[in-house]
């Protein structure tokens, strides 16, 4: 076949399917814990975000809380080990560093709530579907930069910054929008009771 040929056929196929630069690739978002509780703690709600050498130490952390323990979750992501605390500012982990304290984080009222830890991973340009949640969620950017879309703008998250992001019911687009993959993790508040993600626009 002569290459003129080829190459003409080469760019009509092109031309009726997506290619590689416009195809969206979709953000990862993975589990990494949560726990149903009755009631969330009074005051101001932070999250205060500690790492640990092991698991066994988070753990034994966890537990010297007291009763705030059933306010946090232990973890592990990019390697390490970490202890998620809800509750008032200003707390410490015993045993471990405290890396970030992200807040004040919107309440909601439930008869139930979920505290959940995802991770959020990706390389440039990969994204969410417009979403909404039915309470709060925080971030904690480790890697590569977050982009957080809503009707009030875009919020740019970069390595080493916490934010606390919106309250329940605000439709949303999460992307991986800086210049190397983007891993983050994502603390959430949230009524148990309702479903955890659904579809949404935004205006």
């Amino acid at each position: 076949m002569r290459p003129f040929l080829v190459g003409f056929l080469l760019a009509c196929l092109q031309c009726l399917s997506p290619t590689a630069a416009t195809a969206q690739t979709p953000l990862a978002i993975n589990t990494l814990v949560e726990k149903k509780v009755a009631e969330l703690p009074p005051g101001p709600l932070f999250w205060r975000i500690a790492s640990f050498a092991t698991r066994e130490q988070a753990e034994r952390a966890e537990q010297a809380q007291g009763a705030a323990s059933k306010w946090a979750l232990v973890a592990e992501s990019a390697g390490k080990v970490w202890l998620f605390t809800l509750g008032p500012a200003g707390g410490v982990s015993a045993d471990g560093r405290t890396v970030a304290e992200v807040g004040p984080i919107a309440r909601v009222d439930a008869p139930q709530y979920l505290l959940r830890i995802n991770e959020a991973s990706g390389p440039p340009g990969s994204t969410t579907p417009v979403h909404m949640h039915p309470g709060s969620e925080a971030f904690f950017v480790l890697s590569g930069e977050q982009s957080i879309r809503s009707a009030h703008g875009t919020m740019r998250v970069g390595p080493g910054q916490p934010e606390a992001g919106h309250g329940a019911g605000m439709a949303m687009q999460v992307s991986s929008s800086g210049t190397m993959d983007l891993r983050a993790l994502v603390m959430f508040v949230v009524d148990a009771t309702q479903p955890f993600s659904s579809p949404a626009s935004i205006p």
